[in-house]
């Protein structure tokens, strides 16, 4: 009977944690912001989900493999599940902290090699040049400081004066 008890409380604790993976954010809708911030942190459902799991699945090893009562099971499943769900909390917030990925700025294109697509006449006038900023082509307007620029000239970034402009000059080979 509390064998069932405790392998129940274990594929509860997986279901629930199955379902916060697939309905991430639902519970929180249904009930219009009223949960405000109150599923985040220690209250969340993956950490919830890990607490009832290594209860469950600590107390039934524990009830099967050794002489220990209920209680004795119970207690290793509560400090199993302490650590399970203070792990699954510190390695949530990490995810969430992490803040390498900043987006890209214009004076990432400095130094980027592109291709003129509308030439780029001497003199301070305007043409358009194809260049890759995060890994996404996008045209700009480009001005040159030396000669004009045919179509089709492979050309490099020297300075971004504007987000939606660039300096270049021709590849020299």
């Amino acid at each position: 009977m509390l064998m069932g008890l405790f392998l129940g409380l274990g594929i509860a604790g997986i279901v629930l944690l199955v379902c916060s993976l697939v309905f991430d954010g639902v519970l929180e809708g249904f009930f219009h912001g009223a949960l405000d911030g109150l599923l985040d942190g220690w209250l969340s459902l993956p950490v919830v989900a890990g607490f009832v799991s290594m209860l469950g699945f600590t107390g039934a090893i524990v009830l099967g493999s050794t002489g220990l009562g209920p209680g004795a099971a119970a207690t290793a499943g509560v400090l199993a599940g302490t650590g399970a769900g203070w792990a699954t909390y510190r390695l949530s917030r990490a995810l969430m902290r992490d803040g390498s990925g900043r987006a890209p700025h214009q004076d990432d294109l400095i130094g980027s090699a592109g291709t003129v697509v509308t030439a780029v006449p001497a003199g301070g006038g305007c043409g358009e040049v194809l260049l890759r900023l995060g890994g996404q082509p996008a045209k700009y307007t480009a001005r040159t400081e030396g000669a004009a620029l045919p179509r089709g000239t492979e050309v490099w970034v020297t300075a971004a004066p504007s987000s939606t402009s660039v300096t270049v000059r021709p590849v020299d080979r």
